[in-house]
């Protein structure tokens, strides 16, 4: 463990200069640039340049839509690259960070093998947020010196855009390291929620149960996906539909937390044979092309 930093664990927000975030994807290179958009020197860090470059592209090309858009200052789009470094080191990535979030795919053995390395290279203090969506945090939590930094931050994609974090909040968690990350979620121009570390938290549990039963409706054939989308949107107020939805999230993410409710929730959450079908034709969504809809040039059709 890397004696920079105090022993004593991060509690303010203000603490916080260096940010590590681990993972790439789709939710990593969002949180990495809503970071740096605050204020934070961030590093990003992955296995493969390629997977590297790809995200600073991905990263660059939303910044300048928000320059098209009014939205984003062309100054703030170049201070906020400039904030941005990468790495495939986690021992670089880590190294004087304050906070690290992981966002890693959703295996809890992948996790822990990650926060292990985590702790023999970040400061004693530093919080360590995990980005899953359904995973029980005191699992994740377990092996690491000074538990009470852990936490729950469950961002929402396009992160760049969605207004919600799920703070999670274990056992052990220091009450601080909560409203810590609470109170980061607003530098990042978020609204954070409190929530009890149990399989699914509130957000996965509520939007699964829609997407679950969306899926079974589209199986029976009681309506197209685009009628079952639009049947949500104009009535009951969702911006986007549940299929539409689960393609943006992945089909394979989708069927990955539906298996572990499953198994710790409910049998309710049994994923129905569509889902099933179309992981294994590599259908997953927006990211292959393909899902309950087409996509193309991020475009649903």
């Amino acid at each position: 463990m890397s004696e920079t930093g105090q022993s004593k664990v991060i509690s303010t927000v203000d603490a916080i200069k260096r940010v590590a975030v681990l993972g790439a994807g789709t939710m990593g290179h969002g949180i990495a640039q809503v970071a740096a958009m605050a204020g934070f020197e961030v590093v990003m860090r992955d296995l493969e340049e390629d997977f590297l470059a790809a995200a600073m592209k991905k990263i660059a090309a939303n910044l300048e839509k928000g320059v098209a858009r009014g939205k984003v200052s062309a100054e703030d789009k170049e201070a906020t690259l400039a904030r941005l470094s990468t790495t495939t080191q986690i021992a670089q990535a880590c190294e004087g960070a304050q906070l690290v979030i992981e966002a890693v795919p959703e295996s809890i053995e992948l996790k822990r093998e990650i926060f292990a390395a985590v702790v023999e290279a970040a400061p004693v203090g530093a919080i360590l947020a995990t980005n899953t969506s359904s995973l029980s945090i005191a699992d994740i939590a377990k092996s690491i010196p000074l538990p009470e930094r852990v936490v729950g931050m469950h961002f929402f994609n396009p992160v760049h855009i969605m207004k919600l974090v799920e703070v999670v909040k274990h056992e052990g968690t220091s009450d601080d390291v909560v409203q810590c990350a609470r109170d980061i979620a607003a530098k990042l121009g978020k609204t954070g929620i409190t929530v009890k570390d149990t399989p699914g938290f509130a957000s996965s549990r509520l939007g699964l149960v829609i997407g679950l039963e969306a899926m079974r409706m589209f199986e029976q054939g009681v309506a197209s996906a685009e009628d079952i989308d639009t049947a949500m949107k104009l009535g009951y107020g969702h911006p986007m539909g549940p299929l539409a939805l689960t393609d943006l999230v992945g089909l394979d993410v989708r069927l990955s937390i539906a298996k572990y409710l499953t198994e710790t929730v409910s049998k309710a959450f049994s994923p129905p044979q569509v889902l099933q079908d179309l992981v294994a034709d590599g259908k997953l969504g927006k990211k292959t092309g393909e899902g309950f809809y087409v996509w193309k040039d991020g475009k649903r059709f």
